[in-house]
């Protein structure tokens, strides 16, 4: 019999409390969406149907991971599955103790740790997040996209002023997800997505438009303007190394612009965006279509 133990520390100064033990994780990616599961004792990840989350997902291991409480505080411990558990991005190499709001990865699946002492509220709002943000790389979806654009439509009508639209689509995305997996394919998805969010403005909005689909709304912003935004997210994706277990991997987009006409109205500007994205791609991929001074 294996009488092995694993044995914790707690940190000094760090004291456990009823409200520290009033946790939960929710799934905020994959299959189950919104599901909560409350952390009393022990919650076990993996394709065993002895797991308290049983799912069948080949990256996730039959025995991948644990969530615990352990004096007072709550831990997640790996449980030598083959791809690894992730905490905020970050692969664990022993038991981490866990923050609120800290995200844990398991396969393709998402989870975020919440504890407090008011566990309901907290849960509804984690649920309400979940209906305007996208779980695998934190941007808006595409329904407060869609919601969005048509307010910022209206807006840019009333005072007479421009809007410009960008629609950004990863090239060749499904080789990468078939020559090296699924979750090299969400890390570039995370990592394109911050990529284009830390060059986004206040005022404008990057939200996930589909699978490996962006799109940037850019108000107050005409097309010479939009063509040189959407040319510098271009240049740097082309220029970022993406390297995964020490090996490069190209990653370049294909880029549509269109500004807003007279009448147009969201569907509108949205198909004409996307036809200069079909363009983009037709002549090589890796460009922004319409050509600067076409």
């Amino acid at each position: 019999m294996n009488t092995e133990k694993t044995i914790i520390t707690v940190p000094a100064g760090i004291q456990g409390s009823e409200e520290e033990q009033n946790a939960c994780i929710v799934q905020i990616y994959g299959d189950g969406l919104g599901k909560r599961y409350s952390i009393k004792d022990e919650v076990t990840i993996g394709r065993s149907e002895a797991s308290t989350i049983a799912v069948d997902i080949p990256n996730v291991s039959r025995k991948h991971a644990r969530i615990f409480l352990d004096q007072g505080r709550c831990w997640v411990e790996d449980l030598g599955s083959t791809n690894g558990t992730h905490v905020n991005d970050v692969e664990i190499g022993g038991p981490q103790c866990l923050a609120n709001g800290d995200l844990v990865t398991t396969g393709s699946l998402v989870f975020k740790f919440i504890v407090g002492g008011n566990i309901e509220a907290l849960y509804h709002e984690e649920i309400y997040r979940l209906t305007i943000l996208d779980g695998l790389t934190g941007v808006h979806n595409k329904r407060f996209f869609l919601e969005f654009l048509d307010r910022e439509l209206a807006r840019a009508r009333r005072h007479g002023r421009t809007l410009s639209l960008a629609l950004l689509d990863l090239d060749h995305f499904k080789k990468i997800n078939d020559t090296h997996g699924h979750l090299v394919g969400d890390t570039t998805l995370k990592r394109v997505a911050h990529l284009i969010r830390d060059r986004v403005r206040q005022d404008e909005l990057l939200a996930r438009y589909g699978g490996e689909e962006f799109a940037v709304v850019l108000p107050e912003t005409d097309l010479g303007g939009a063509l040189s935004f959407a040319e510098m997210i271009r240049r740097q994706i082309e220029e970022y190394s993406f390297t995964f277990d020490g090996q490069d991997i190209s990653v370049t987009v294909s880029i549509g612009v269109a500004t807003m006409g007279p009448d147009d109205d969201a569907d509108a500007l949205i198909g004409e965006t996307d036809t200069q994205l079909y363009r983009a791609k037709s002549a090589g991929r890796n460009r922004v279509f319409p050509e600067a001074g076409a």
